[in-house]
């Protein structure tokens, strides 16, 4: 069959299989993130039927679906509130980088792989993903809760500190010097400092760029805008959702009402894109041997996750239901600690167990992120006791 014709074949099956999973999880009452990462468990490498035609097509549109989440998560917030916000939950980050490091370097050690094994193992654990985390805060319709400034504060802090590690960690499987890798994360920290003081000083400026009364016109700067800083933000070693993220905090006003309008429905597309394509690129069978251990990491780094969105959220002085949303928010893994993953071995540092026993983590952690953020009230509320009318009057 032609290649052309076979490709837009499998894209129009899956697209329409796409609809066909969000419908199910709307019945259901539950994020269709987990069923579309399922469904592309089945039809990527070593599943019931590999489409080959839409490989390439899949990894860019997942990229831009992860770019265009961020965009429209950052048009939520100015950036006097992000300064504002990283202000008061800076200590929630530190605490989030120290309890959900350690495991994933203490089982590389563990497990003989290394130094190496432990600086790769713990940014896999560490990381939680800001595209599933940014998606199950907008299907549950919690982008103005007051928990939301807390946990959107801690996975900018966790991107910031990606284009730290990130630098330092492809310095050390290239064996380049200290130096070298020392100069790159300078590069990577005064490209956010910049991007962030031109989101704060010259935002209406960016406003007015982009705006215009003209939908399509409108359209077309937003999305070249969003992919043009996306990609200078990478080429210049700092994650290109952060690029994204910076754009949306420096659009603001009723540009940015009107950019989220518009942007919606496209954000939606390439964000199912994204989560199939993730399966898609996942080899079932590689998973079992190295199963048990990533349920011991699921488990334990679940409750590590949950501790530092309480710990951060109590510090805002938030009521205890919105502590734990916070805390189920930042449950997920996904396209960060598969890129940490996949530099590893690519280097040839490191086990091919690794790469194992990363995506089977980080699956898991992707299915349980957005059922733990959906079921974590109804739960609170389940095992919640009714205060007595003793202890009303003490």
């Amino acid at each position: 069959m032609d290649e052309l014709a076979l490709t837009l074949i499998e894209l129009g099956a899956v697209v329409f299989c796409l609809g066909l999973l969000a419908r199910l999880a709307g019945r259901i009452g539950m994020s269709p993130i987990p069923l579309y990462l399922v469904g592309g468990l089945f039809f990527g490498a070593g599943g019931l039927m590999k489409l080959e035609g839409i490989q390439s097509f899949a990894h860019l549109s997942g990229e831009i679906g992860v770019i265009l989440l961020l965009l429209m998560l950052g048009l939520e917030y100015s950036a006097p509130e992000l300064v504002t916000g990283m202000r008061r939950s800076w200590q929630g980050g530190v605490l989030d980088l120290v309890l959900n490091f350690l495991p994933g370097a203490a089982l590389a050690l563990m497990l003989g792989w290394g130094g190496v094994g432990a600086m790769v193992m713990g940014g896999v654990t560490y990381i939680s993903s800001s595209g599933i985390a940014a998606k199950v805060i907008t299907d549950l319709g919690r982008i103005g809760n007051r928990e939301t400034p807390v946990v959107l504060s801690i996975l900018v802090f966790e991107d910031l500190t990606m284009a730290i590690y990130l630098p330092i960690l492809t310095a050390t499987l290239a064996g380049i010097s200290f130096l070298e890798g020392m100069l790159t994360v300078a590069i990577s920290l005064a490209v956010v400092t910049v991007v962030l003081a031109v989101a704060l000083r010259h935002g209406h400026h960016v406003s007015k760029a982009v705006h215009s009364e003209n939908s399509e016109v409108f359209l077309l700067n937003l999305l070249g805008a969003a992919l043009l800083v996306a990609g200078l933000a990478a080429a210049l070693q700092v994650s290109a959702a952060v690029g994204a993220f910076m754009l949306g905090i420096a659009i603001s006003g009723a540009t940015a009402d009107s950019a989220t309008r518009i942007l919606e429905p496209l954000r939606d597309l390439f964000a199912a894109i994204f989560f199939v394509a993730f399966g898609l690129n996942t080899d079932p069978t590689s998973i079992p041997p190295v199963l048990g251990w990533a349920l011991v990491l699921a488990v334990v780094t679940t409750a590590t996750k949950v501790v530092t969105g309480v710990w951060a959220a109590w510090r805002a002085g938030i009521a205890r239901p919105g502590r734990f949303r916070a805390g189920a928010a930042l449950i997920a893994r996904g396209e960060f600690s598969i890129v940490i993953a996949g530099l590893a071995v690519a280097s040839g540092a490191v086990s091919g167990e690794l790469a194992a026993l990363a995506t089977a983590y980080v699956l898991i952690m992707a299915i349980l992120g957005p059922l733990g953020a959906r079921y974590v009230e109804p739960v609170l509320k389940k095992f919640s006791r009714p205060a007595t009318p003793e202890a009303v009057r003490a």
